[in-house]
């Protein structure tokens, strides 16, 4: 299909969403969809629920969010469960202003936005259609045409509860063009949109001195005064602030806190009692969500000011922290990248892992538990297995400090450093190691970044540069093994076969001469040896491998390669100490002979087409463990 017919096809599914009737006939379609007289809040809150809702150890996750907002699934819970969820149901806290709080490029914006877009699309579906009175620039609710006296009768044949009082203008519209007919009143669906300001809106702060209160509420229009005799009449204003236009759906509230504070009083009236004032007229009715969003400093401050305590009741502050999860922290800078124009440069295999790595450490706090480091930390919260902790011991750790994932590296720093590496290099491929330089020569260009700040950053990116070290030789480890994941196993079969017989005091039968002889100490040694595991500590460790494996059978499952972490690592280990200088001789050759070329070639096509590098990074990574293993 081309464009034009795209855009043909647009224009009558566009054409097909639209409706118009008489109050009267909108009373009918009420009948049939109740759900169309849904407040602010609750169409917001359906517009996440009907995108899908999963149950994952006890958390709820939101598809709403599952492609923009990375790492931030507690955060997002609590914003639904806490705010929306609530507000939906018509409680007290749909009185109150959203405010969102946390580090730049935490994604607050993002969340705004998303909520924004999907308020478009969703009034676009029959479970978000909107209906507003015709002509009204505030798309006015059509039931605040019902008089107060006979709400409680249309409450008990409909269901339906209705606040907020008709408008100046639509009342005067009322008996001017329709009679009083109110039956006869005209009825639209409308599709909300920020750029045509039809139920979105957007207040940003700027000089207090040249700022009007207008941008909020409207205006008075001068020029049809002498026309309509009075600056009461309702014809004589332009209902055009934000706060006219996000009626029945959204204002975004930029920068809240930065506000002079004449324009947040309006927002009392508003969030409490759904009204606001405007012109010389009596209070207007408004059903919106107000979201704003701030970072700590900001909010501190204003919380310290004493004028601003009748404000702080009708505030509900939602913390929005940095990701704390480094595969979550990947898909953030996978998306970023996406979005640029260096999509096409090649970033190897555990790149973007190792500048997550660092960007988590920094957000990190230091854990109070003796027995536990940054590190392994970092790994718990990423969902790793670390030998000898449990989902306990991470929800103690999350505990410890409330304010985790406030403060640190942003991921538009890194993702800086990233464009700065490629376009630098100039050349289609970047590794970790260029990104970790980069990212240790930014620091003294970031103007938030103490001397002492810079010098425990430098600390955590050495740390991340170690993890790429393992990773680096583990991952030629792999490729210089053929059938790497086969070795493991054959490997590992084999000392838990050496293992079963020394715990249970048995013989082993020689395959090939079917003679009976004992179990192989030096192997057991040398895999042993690889994880520490002392001479006198062999005999536990032998015997929590045969009962962990007695459990395993006892569940029907089978004890494998990956069932325990301590045994895979002494595994890995002791494969690659077998080769390592085989890896050290053939990497690290300046002029490497027939045989070593051939090999280099196999480990570098294995690399590329099994592990996702290209040739340059595939050499480098070689060369760099070359290096590593000459030290």
């Amino acid at each position: 299909m081309d464009i034009l017919k795209r855009l043909e096809h647009y224009r009558e599914e566009e054409e097909k969403l639209q409706w118009e009737g008489t109050f009267g006939e909108y009373l009918e379609l009420l009948k049939e969809k109740p759900w169309v007289a849904q407040s602010a809040h609750s169409r917001v809150y359906n517009m996440i629920k009907d995108a899908g809702v999963e149950e994952e150890n006890g958390r709820k996750k939101y598809r709403f969010f599952s492609n923009q907002l990375f790492g931030l699934e507690e955060a997002l819970e609590k914003l639904v469960e806490e705010y929306f969820h609530p507000s939906a149901k018509r409680l007290d806290v749909r009185k109150r202003v959203l405010l969102l709080m946390g580090p730049v490029s935490g994604g607050k914006s993002t969340l705004v936005t998303m909520l924004k877009r999907g308020l478009e699309a969703y009034t676009r579906t029959e479970n978000g259609a909107v209906y507003a009175i015709k002509g009204c620039p505030m798309h006015e609710d059509p039931l605040h045409l019902i008089p107060n006296h006979l709400r409680e009768e249309f409450y008990e044949e409909y269901g339906i509860r209705i606040e907020g009082n008709l408008s100046p203008l639509n009342m005067l519209r009322l008996e001017e063009e329709y009679g009083g007919r109110i039956e006869d009143v005209m009825i639209q669906r409308i599709l909300f949109s920020e750029d045509r300001r039809v139920g979105i809106g957007t207040f940003s702060p700027s000089d207090p001195k040249s700022q009007d209160i207008a941008d909020l509420t409207g205006s008075i229009d001068f020029s049809t005064i002498a026309e309509y005799g009075s600056e009461s009449d309702p014809r004589a204003y332009r209902f055009d602030g934000e706060l006219n236009k996000a009626n029945r759906g959204l204002m975004e509230f930029q920068e809240m806190l930065k506000c002079d504070e004449k324009f947040l009083w309006h927002l009392l009236s508003l969030t409490q009692e759904g009204n606001f004032k405007a012109g010389r007229f009596a209070l207007i009715s408004a059903d919106e969500l107000i979201v704003a969003h701030t970072n700590e400093t900001e909010y501190r401050s204003f919380i310290s000011n004493k004028k601003n305590e009748a404000l702080h009741s009708r505030i509900i502050v939602m913390p929005v922290p940095y990701n704390l999860k480094v595969t979550q922290e990947e898909k953030i800078y996978e998306k970023m990248i996406n979005e640029s124009d260096v999509a096409n440069v090649h970033i190897a295999p555990h790149t973007l892992k190792i500048a997550a790595m660092f960007s988590i450490l920094t957000r990190l706090k230091e854990p109070k538990r003796g027995d536990i480091d940054l590190i392994k930390k970092m790994r718990l919260y990423d969902g790793e297995s670390v030998e000898g902790f449990n989902s306990a011991d991470i929800d103690e750790l999350k505990k410890e400090y409330q304010e985790e994932g406030m403060s640190g590296i942003d991921p538009r720093y890194v993702i800086n450093r990233i464009s700065s590496t490629i376009i630098r290099k100039e050349v289609s491929s970047i590794n970790a190691l260029d990104v970790l330089r980069s990212l240790k020569e930014g620091l003294d260009q970031h103007p938030s970044i103490t001397t002492e700040l810079k010098e425990k950053y430098l600390n955590f990116i050495s740390l991340a540069r170690k993890e790429y070290d393992e990773i680096a030789k583990k991952e030629v480890q792999k490729a210089f093994v053929y059938s790497y994941e086969e070795s493991a196993k054959t490997l590992m079969d084999n000392y838990l076969d050496n293992v079963e017989a020394y715990c249970n005091k048995a013989k082993l039968y020689d395959p090939l001469t079917g003679e009976e002889i004992n179990p192989d100490e030096k192997l057991m040694r040398s895999i042993e040896e690889q994880i520490g595991i002392s001479e006198n500590a062999k005999k536990a460790f032998r015997e929590e491998i045969l009962i962990r494996i007695s459990a395993y059978a006892r569940k029907g499952k089978r004890f494998d390669y990956n069932s325990h972490d301590r045994l895979r690592e002494a595994i890995q280990k002791k494969l690659f100490a077998d080769l390592k200088d085989v890896v050290k001789i053939t990497t690290s050759s300046k002029t490497p002979d027939e045989q070593q070329l051939k090999k280099i070639n196999e480990v570098v096509a294995r690399l590329v087409d099994e592990h996702g590098y290209n040739s340059t990074s595939a050499n480098e990574l070689l060369r760099y463990v070359g290096s590593l293993l000459n030290r």
